[in-house]
């Protein structure tokens, strides 16, 4: 059997339909940021709280990553297995601009400004050493929305 849980708690709802990415947002300035810290950005206030970003935003830009990450990105592959992958910066509404992988690699498949929205899918695998339940990360990413197919 394989439980899933989240790359880290507090960053998005799970397990969800309709994952959201929890930003905060400033209490004093209305500043709104992801993900949700101890402080304002902008004003220092320590007035901040959890605050649900929309779904869907606009890829503001994007690459693609052809090396293997490190830790804590490292996603269990080897030099042997790893396949790139696209990441990008996607305006969430007019509140926040998010930096996360992108669902889709391929150079023809992604345009500046197409309608992206927050998706949770598998990053790796551990395997319990014990012979116990393996754990699937999970982590948020952008997907083109059905949309943009039919542009």
């Amino acid at each position: 059997m394989v439980t899933q849980v989240p790359f880290a708690p507090g960053l998005f709802t799970w397990p969800a339909e309709q994952p959201e990415l929890i930003g905060g947002c400033c209490g004093d300035c209305e500043t709104v940021v992801f993900p949700n810290q101890s402080s304002c950005p902008k004003c220092g206030s320590v007035e901040m709280a959890d605050h649900r970003l929309p779904r869907t935003g606009t890829l503001w830009t994007w690459t693609t990553q052809e090396f293997l990450p490190k830790e804590p990105y490292a996603g269990g592959e080897t030099l042997e297995t790893f396949r790139g992958f696209g990441v990008g910066v996607v305006e969430l509404g007019d509140e926040v601009r998010v930096e996360g992988r992108l669902t889709v690699n391929d150079p023809a498949e992604i345009e500046f400004g197409m309608e992206m929205e927050v998706v949770v899918v598998p990053f790796r695998t551990d395997t319990d050493p014990d012979g116990g339940d393996d754990t699937e990360i999970m982590v948020f990413a952008f997907a083109p929305t059905e949309q943009n197919g039919e542009n």
